[in-house]
């Protein structure tokens, strides 16, 4: 099976600092780094990192963070032929991150709110596909795709992230919907339920798994509740910590892994991910992640 992964990128600029500043507040940082972003392109990086084949629908500007924001698809080997470029400037995130190694981020768009459904053929949507999504590129044209997908027995599988409105009859056509704790809850008081994978599961009428940092995850399926827990690691960036867990989540399924052991595998290559400073950039190779999984 293949990955087909239609969302953002983006230039990531990261701010490191003593602490998180409050509203209004102004904190001095200790660093400054340029990496590749966005959930779109960090998810792809992370599943190609794994050994999936992994192709890429979006969009990038005209401008000189082009080139950065898509170094880690190329280098990961990503099918950029879906990539467009646009007028309008490429994506871009500011982000602080503190020494505890939380952060704290602001996104502009700019050429991801041009990504369209029609960048992805109809042939590229076939039952040997798995199409990963998430919530930074338009919602109408999520819907537009997962509908043609869902139509042609692709497999969907979306990162609500960050939390947007979906109709009731497109969340029932994806396959899996994968939240973090605070998705969870947003969801859930939209569907009137707890924010537990279980009861989601039940009023989204599809299956959802939910991550929740060091506490591990959870996944409710037709064969029922899987769970797992996080590898202890020393953290010094979270940033794509999430991703990573999303995109080796993905490349699991599609070699064929039971939930409980894609989930498991996920959960080694995002803590690999935390030890590491940026997004795309710290997410690790599928050797990394095997060598962890084998530490007693």
């Amino acid at each position: 099976m293949s990955i087909l992964v239609f969302g953002s990128v983006n230039a990531d600029l990261v701010f490191s600092v003593p602490r998180l500043p409050a509203p209004g507040e102004t904190v001095l940082g200790k660093g400054f780094a340029q990496f590749p972003g966005g959930k779109g392109a960090n998810q792809a990086v992370a599943a190609a990192r794994d050994g999936a084949a992994v192709a890429f629908a979006g969009c990038v500007g005209r401008d000189g963070l082009a080139g950065a924001a898509t170094a880690a698809l190329r280098e990961a080997g990503v099918d950029l032929a879906r990539l467009a470029e646009v007028a309008a400037p490429t994506g871009c995130a500011s982000i602080c991150v503190d020494a505890e190694g939380r952060n704290q981020i602001a996104v502009a768009p700019g050429a991801n709110a041009l990504a369209r459904a029609a960048q992805v053929e109809d042939a590229a949507l076939t039952p040997a596909t798995i199409l990963l999504l998430q919530m930074e590129v338009p919602a109408a044209e999520i819907a537009l795709l997962v509908q043609r997908a869902a139509a042609r027995f692709t497999r969907c599988i979306l990162n609500l992230a960050p939390p947007g409105d979906l109709p009731a009859d497109l969340l029932r056509a994806l396959h899996l919907l994968v939240l973090n704790e605070h998705e969870a809850v947003v969801l859930a008081r939209r569907l009137g339920c707890t924010p537990d994978a279980a009861a989601l599961r039940l009023a989204a009428g599809c299956d959802v798994a939910v991550t929740r940092g060091a506490a591990g995850a959870e996944a409710a399926t037709a064969a029922g509740l899987a769970t797992t827990p996080a590898f202890p690691v020393r953290p010094i960036d979270t940033t794509g910590a999430g991703d990573t867990w999303c995109g080796v989540l993905a490349a699991g399924l599609a070699r064929g892994m039971p939930m409980a052991d894609a989930m498991r595998r996920a959960a080694a290559a995002a803590a690999l991910a935390c030890t590491r400073p940026g997004a795309a950039a710290a997410m690790p190779w599928a050797a990394e992640t095997d060598g962890l999984l084998a530490t007693p």
